[in-house]
């Protein structure tokens, strides 16, 4: 089954967030303080999915503070740090909102993302992934994690439901936008 039509099912996407949402480097202040960088497309491309009915999530084996500030200010809901068992951590999700493995996409780039990848229905990863995350991505992105990754993949999944021309409307003075 190709990508597309894999995408055209998902009624889920997870994240993981360094590497993802982010280019991947741990950024500390003298005092110990993490912090991260978030691109904005990023962040719309979210939004735009959330507007098209998808539901959102992040599961990331680390913990900061600047991911639960990212993922309220996007409105993610289903939000899980610190996890070691990412497969596990989404199988429950999936149970706790009634939807399949096909109906769930990840977009992860290291090797601890490649079991819950495989489950998943569609699973997408940025350019610069690890080599094996390559392997087992339906989709890679051209642009890097942290740099509009996440973008391409939520325009990927838009375009494969039918319903790119619907998010772009508000944009647009008029009915249609060439698809990504």
């Amino acid at each position: 089954m190709d990508a597309t039509t894999r995408a055209a099912r998902l009624k889920l996407m997870a994240f993981d967030i360094d590497g993802v949402m982010t280019d991947g480097r741990l950024y500390f202040t003298e005092d110990g303080t993490e912090f991260k960088a978030f691109h904005t497309l990023d962040g719309h491309g979210l939004k735009m999915l959330q507007s098209a009915g998808i539901e959102l999530a992040i599961i990331t084996g680390r913990t900061s503070g600047a991911v639960s500030a990212r993922a309220a200010n996007l409105g993610i809901t289903h939000l899980f740090q610190g996890v070691a068992d990412k497969r596990d951590c989404l199988g429950r999700l999936l149970r706790h909102l009634g939807l399949s493995w096909d109906e769930a996409g990840y977009m992860g780039d290291d090797i601890v993302d490649l079991p819950v990848m495989s489950a998943c229905g569609f699973c997408a990863a940025p350019k610069n992934a690890h080599s094996a995350v390559h392997r087992h991505a339906h989709i890679l992105t051209r642009a890097s994690g942290g740099a509009g990754a996440v973008r391409e993949a939520c325009e990927f999944i838009l375009a494969a439901q039918g319903r790119w021309d619907q998010a772009m409307a508000p944009y647009l003075p008029r009915d249609s936008a060439p698809a990504p």
